[in-house]
């Protein structure tokens, strides 16, 4: 008995406590119909839809180096100098060749005075070899009654000798001729290789000049670490140096968080002015739309979704918009002129279907809606709600209809439990 009796107390003290307490008041909203923009906002880069890449000229990647070069964003008519580049190590190269081919030179006419060397004395021999082959076939053939036998046998004998090494001189001869032309040719193709090098270092240094081929604006490219070329920058040749955007055909290039870029497709309203410039507005629509989104640097893990909207060449030619110019992009995602929406905190999802909370009396019950198009900070109602319902924009959770029951029976549970244990 005293335990019902404290709790009776507590109780009491409870309700009056409760009495006194000041009411908070409720932040609510009422629904009402009318014209509704919803737009998202975000920042992008003036480029020209057509650019002309410039390439650092050279090839096989040879090592450059920037001596001069006109500063990103001058205006440059067709055949201007750009940029002026050195080569030391192409020049170290060309000397290189240069001696490689003055030593393959040497090296032909050395073989060509060996063989020549190797020819005539194997000529000599030859003729020498000749003449005493005459020598003993005239004594092997003589009288025998005129000459001593021995001589005759000794004939004989230096006749088939002689013979046999004339046989062998005419090989010699013949296989000089044709190893001579082997190595010969092998030389030959040496200098061929070492003339091709030469040529070509001899064409990448002629190649130290980049010149504007068109008329345009000067944009300078970006290296994989955000670095741009200046004078002293080593580059390789074939790589990009920068592009000359036809300002003929510009675009805005919109870049929005990926959460906060859904439901954005081509074809969506965009307004733009330049950053600062409000007054220079320019409507224009989404032209093309990324599939995925992206990061944009190793530094922050946020993905963006890259849009592009294209400017009227009059607005480019009435502001004088140049490239690289920052703009300001409003993205329409829904323009009406009687709608409902309702902001995106009195919203609450509940396994893929939105509820708000609707006041009723003197209290907010849960009721859902079916949403139209999403913004950043409000959402179009299609259904659910009409004009006049006070909307609640807290975010205190509010049963669903039929939870009220399930709640119910738990504390009806847990009063017949707590009565078991007393008793």
């Amino acid at each position: 008995m005293p335990i019902t009796r404290v709790a009776s107390v507590l109780a009491c003290a409870l309700a009056v406590t409760a009495c006194g307490a000041p009411e908070v008041p409720v932040a609510s909203e009422t629904v009402a119909r009318g014209a509704l923009t919803l737009s998202v906002r975000g920042e992008g880069e003036l480029r020209s839809a057509k650019p002309t890449p410039l390439i650092v000229p050279g090839k096989n990647w040879s090592a450059r180096q920037v001596e001069w070069m006109v500063p990103e964003g001058s205006l440059v008519k067709k055949g201007d100098l750009l940029a002026r580049f050195i080569s030391p190590e192409g020049e170290q190269q060309l000397a290189q060749a240069m001696i490689d081919l003055q030593r393959n030179a040497l090296a032909r006419a050395a073989k060509e005075s060996g063989l020549d060397a190797t020819q005539g004395r194997v000529e000599v021999d030859l003729s020498q070899v000749a003449v005493q082959l005459g020598i003993a076939q005239r004594y092997a053939e003589a009288d025998l009654s005129t000459v001593a036998r021995n001589q005759v046998l000794d004939a004989i004998e230096d006749k088939e000798y002689l013979q046999v090494r004339q046989g062998v001189l005419q090989w010699q001869r013949d296989q000089s001729d044709v190893r001579g032309g082997a190595e010969l040719a092998v030389l030959d193709a040496q200098r061929a290789t070492f003339d091709m090098n030469a040529q070509t270092r001899k064409g990448d240094l002629d190649a130290l000049e980049l010149r504007a081929p068109n008329d345009g604006v000067l944009l300078l490219a970006a290296n994989w670490s955000g670095d741009k070329p200046m004078v002293g920058a080593n580059l390789r040749a074939g790589f990009e140096f920068g592009s000359l955007p036809d300002t003929s055909a510009m675009e805005v290039e919109i870049e929005l968080p990926q959460i906060e870029a859904q439901g954005v497709q081509a074809g969506d309203a965009v307004v733009l002015h330049p950053l600062g410039r409000p007054d220079q507005r320019i409507d224009s629509k989404l032209s093309w739309v990324a599939s995925a989104a992206k990061v944009r640097n190793r530094e922050s893990p946020v993905k963006f979704l890259s849009m592009r909207a294209p400017i009227p060449s009059s607005a480019v030619e009435k502001y004088r918009l140049i490239p690289g110019q920052r703009f300001a992009a409003a993205v329409v995602l829904l323009e009406a002129k009687d709608a409902m929406a309702v902001p995106n905190v009195a919203i609450e999802q509940r396994d893929d279907r939105h509820w708000v909370q609707v006041k009723q009396g003197n209290d907010y019950v849960a009721r859902e809606v079916k949403l139209g198009v999403r913004g950043t900070a409000r959402s179009q109602v299609l259904s659910g709600l009409k004009p006049g319902d006070q909307v609640r924009l807290s975010q205190i959770e509010v049963p669903a209809p039929g939870d009220d029951d399930k709640e119910q029976d738990k504390t009806d549970d847990a009063g017949d439990d707590a009565e078991g244990k007393n008793a």
